[in-house]
């Protein structure tokens, strides 16, 4: 569930800094700022209940139009679910683009190589953000793999990686 809350324009384009220089999204720089007194495995919870809400989301930007908007939702779902993984499983957290293209490699080896088409499709849909030229239909592609990925992700993260 989504809630609105006002901040004032200063703070906000500060978050957005922020954000941007470290290379994500707002939504995965705020979770990462109130998670970050967390034990792994409470944080890895976070992660990817935040993954499942920003696929939500996308889907809701993709009815409305917003292309660019659901891209990064579905890019920032995908980051989100990979951290998680890796926080559960090792207790490591990730913090750049390299390493999740990295543990990419990790969840291939446990999960099946169409991991690698998933977070293809995921780091597309980064770019489209930014580039704005991928349609709806390139979305909508996206969205269904990114969604096994978050899902296969999210069974052993709530399952605690039995």
């Amino acid at each position: 569930m989504s809630e609105a809350i006002i901040i004032p324009r200063i703070i906000i384009e500060r978050i957005k800094k922020e954000a941007e220089k470290l290379g994500v999204s707002i939504e995965e720089y705020i979770i990462e700022l109130i998670s970050q007194n967390l034990n792994p495995k409470n944080r890895a919870r976070e992660y990817i209940e935040a993954a499942k809400e920003l696929l939500i989301q996308s889907r809701k930007e993709l009815e409305e139009g917003n292309i660019r908007q659901a891209a990064e939702k579905a890019w920032g779902a995908s980051a989100l679910a990979v951290k998680a993984y890796a926080l559960l499983r090792e207790g490591r957290r990730l913090s750049s683009h390299g390493e999740l293209w990295e543990y990419s490699k990790i969840l291939a080896s446990e999960f099946g190589d169409w991991v690698f088409d998933a977070w293809a499709h995921a780091n597309s849909m980064h770019t489209c953000f930014y580039e704005g030229w991928c349609t709806d239909k390139h979305v909508e592609r996206a969205l269904r793999v990114i969604e096994k990925l978050i899902i296969s992700i999210s069974e052993r993260v709530l399952s605690g990686l039995r």
